[in-house]
């Protein structure tokens, strides 16, 4: 098997060997669940330049509240981050593949390429727009975290 593809039964366990102590930073009255008052402290101590909405914590916790009981316990908050974890392997993989030259950014004729590669086309104009859309303009290029934040955003 290749070394960059995962094998579908790995399990959770091998994934997130020890999700614990991220989940007790955030369970900060310490009743094995987080709850929106635990997450408002959590964002409440960061230095953050813009400081988050109650709406924007309240998507976060019914984004993981797989049970809808408004709290977010240690097996949906593990549920949630492993599989990030899988979306994220495969999205590495397909951002190796759009980075044709392996600069580590997709830029300009990176994404051109791939697009044509898949049978997409596209205007100049409109390749630009889509690496500005993902935060690229600036840097030459979209990281993988641009990539990243362009498809999920959230938790």
């Amino acid at each position: 098997m290749c070394p960059s593809r995962r094998d579908p039964t790995t399990t959770l366990a091998e994934l997130s060997p020890d999700l614990r102590p991220a989940f007790d930073v955030l369970d900060s009255d310490h009743d094995g669940r987080i709850s929106l008052t635990d997450l408002k402290r959590f964002y409440s101590d960061l230095a953050t330049p813009a400081p988050i909405s109650d709406e924007e914590i309240a998507v976060m916790i019914s984004t993981a509240d797989a049970d809808q009981n408004g709290f977010v316990d240690f097996d949906e908050f593990e549920s949630v981050l492993t599989q990030r974890k899988r979306e994220n392997g495969s999205l590495m993989e397909v951002f190796r593949l759009m980075d044709r030259d392996g600069d580590g950014k997709v830029g300009f004729e990176d994404l051109k390429a791939h697009l044509q590669m898949v049978g997409m086309r596209v205007g100049d104009e409109e390749v630009k727009a889509m690496i500005e859309m993902a935060g690229g303009a600036l840097n030459g290029g979209v990281t993988f975290d641009g990539f990243e934040n362009l498809l999920h955003g959230g938790f």
